[in-house]
């Protein structure tokens, strides 16, 4: 992480983003706010951020279309804000490349430790003398660790696509339907379990990487080291 990092906060309601600003200022980071989308992707691809907090509804332009627009030429890290809940199952569908998102209202602190966590998945160095490097090939449907390959099934390297994609992040079980197979009448919630424990008996014939990672009462989520 930074040592000073700084921040982006694009969010439309001024008392709650000075309230942000506080919190992440006290948490030792640099922070610049903006209220409305206009310019927001312009300034957050200027280099002078580390990651940017961004709400989804915004005057001027919508966090969708910022999102979209950075990830055109950037890996900026971004936290995704929104006022309603069903939104995030749709945003993760969406597949905008967001690094979390958070629903309102939330608490502060849990936004800064937000924050704290994505800088420091950012920023933590790669085991020189463990390389566990997955390479998935969707033309091919193949997945390799370290060059050997984990021979998966059609349906396993579907989940394990969707898992790998964002790294850290918790996936419940309908959203890791909807993102690895949306038009698969045949999966079900509960066969993603089985599906998972496949995963990661194919991981341990090859490696001692356990990336496939169980939240209780949520889902799964994949940690890349």
């Amino acid at each position: 992480m930074p040592d000073t990092p700084s921040i982006l906060v694009v969010e439309d309601e001024v008392a709650l983003a000075e309230v942000i600003r506080d919190y992440l200022v006290a948490a030792g980071m640099r922070v610049e706010l903006r209220v409305e989308g206009t310019r927001a992707a312009e300034i957050a691809l200027s280099g002078r951020h580390d990651l940017l907090v961004l709400d989804l509804m915004l005057p001027g332009v919508d966090g969708l279309t910022i999102c979209r627009e950075i990830r055109k030429t950037s890996d900026l890290p971004i936290i995704m804000t929104t006022a309603r809940v069903e939104e995030i199952d749709r945003l993760l569908g969406l597949e905008l490349g967001a690094d979390d998102y958070i629903c309102k209202p939330y608490s502060p602190r849990e936004l800064v430790a937000r924050v704290k966590a994505v800088l420091r998945r950012r920023a933590a160095p790669v085991a020189a003398s463990q390389p566990r490097r997955l390479v998935l090939d969707p033309q091919a449907w193949q997945a390799t660790v370290d060059g050997t390959r984990l021979d998966l099934t059609r349906r396993e390297f579907a989940l394990l696509s969707a898992l790998a994609r964002y790294p850290g992040r918790v996936y419940s079980r309908d959203q890791l339907l909807e993102l690895a197979f949306p038009d698969d009448a045949d999966v079900f919630d509960r066969t993603i379990d089985s599906h998972i424990r496949n995963i990661r008996r194919k991981f341990g014939r090859v490696t001692d990487w356990e990336p496939v990672r169980s939240v209780y009462g949520v889902g799964y989520a994949f940690d890349d080291g």
